[in-house]
């Protein structure tokens, strides 16, 4: 019998949740906040559907399941880590992460990540796509070294 090649594959799932939030950093004043975040700086807030998505490394296709892993894993891991925290959820007010940083798009993936990463088995996740409206996309694939 010849040896045969790994057969490898990335599996990704999407899940969408409702949030609303109030861009505005404690860091700068009323008037800067809205020059900078314009009407997404609204006292009462704003919502969107956001869809996120979550996709592991390249990952090796076990020959017996034909699977990469457990979709049934991978949406449970999911519900924890992004539907239980964040839908239906104001984030400034409803999720202590956002207490203290501000409620982007860009640091809903960072929080995404961070709450994927203690689910998943090291080094499987490689990136999260955040989608807060159809034009708006962040893709997140954790902490980087920038070389300058």
């Amino acid at each position: 019998m010849s040896p045969r090649s790994a057969r490898l594959a990335r599996l990704s799932r999407s899940v969408t949740f409702s949030a609303s939030h109030r861009l505005h950093s404690k860091s700068l004043s009323d008037e800067e906040n809205l020059k900078l975040f314009g009407k997404c700086n609204n006292p009462n807030g704003h919502g969107h559907n956001y869809k996120g998505k979550k996709v592991p490394s390249i990952l090796l296709i076990d020959p017996v399941s034909g699977m990469v892993m457990s979709l049934a894993d991978l949406k449970e891991y999911m519900e924890e880590a992004i539907m239980e925290p964040l839908d239906h959820k104001n984030l400034d007010k409803d999720v202590p992460y956002f207490s203290e940083v501000v409620s982007t798009t860009e640091n809903v993936a960072v929080f995404i990540w961070d709450n994927l990463q203690k689910l998943l088995p090291q080094g499987i996740l490689h990136k999260v796509e955040v989608h807060e409206t159809e034009k708006n996309v962040v893709v997140y694939k954790g902490e980087q070294t920038i070389v300058k």
